[in-house]
């Protein structure tokens, strides 16, 4: 079924929305959770929060790309659920996610009255993105977006994991020298 018949069956009310919705994007959203939860039933579970978001966002949102959409949405439920079941687990040896490999360009923390410097932050991460290679850009994407594994993202793109590791630390550090650069973040 076309996205947009499948934004139409929400914006009717329809309940058949969501499980045409679970049939087209259940698993990349599955996909998505689980890299970055590590945990199928947890991820599982981020997944059925992804569908009723989204049932509560369309109407009255229109979402122009709904793969986009509800990846965001299940990303972002991921990463609520890693940080609530880190909370619990505090002090017992937390493994290194993609995102503990950001805190060095970007810092820690956000707060409230952080949230202006936040949102310029996210774009002007946004728009260093769009100006790496295509490759780069993609192997950035895929591991701090979709928390991939690195041999993944090695085997999609034909590179050794240590190719890869070598190029996102290379453009972790092209982004810290941009973060410094406009003044996101201190020397």
């Amino acid at each position: 079924m076309e996205d947009s018949a499948i934004i139409e069956l929400y914006r009717q009310r329809s309940e058949s929305a969501i499980t045409e919705t679970e049939k087209k994007y259940g698993a990349y959203c599955f996909t998505a959770a689980d890299h970055i939860l590590g945990n199928e039933e947890d991820a599982k579970e981020c997944v059925n929060d992804t569908w009723l978001a989204a049932w509560n966002a369309i109407p009255p949102h229109r979402p122009s790309v709904l793969r986009a959409f509800l990846v965001k949405i299940t990303r972002n439920i991921a990463l609520t659920r890693l940080e609530k079941n880190t909370a619990l687990k505090r002090g017992a040896g937390k493994a290194l996610t993609p995102f503990d490999e950001l805190e060095e360009c970007v810092g820690g923390g956000t707060g409230t009255e952080e949230a202006a410097e936040a949102r310029m932050l996210e774009e002007t991460v946004r728009r260093f993105v769009r100006e790496l290679p295509k490759r780069d850009g993609n192997i950035f994407i895929r591991r701090y977006f979709f928390a991939d594994p690195i041999p993944e993202i090695a085997g999609r793109y034909g590179l050794s994991g240590n190719n890869v590791t070598v190029i996102l630390s290379r453009t972790r550090k092209k982004l810290k020298e941009r973060l410094k650069k406009e003044g996101l973040i201190g020397e």
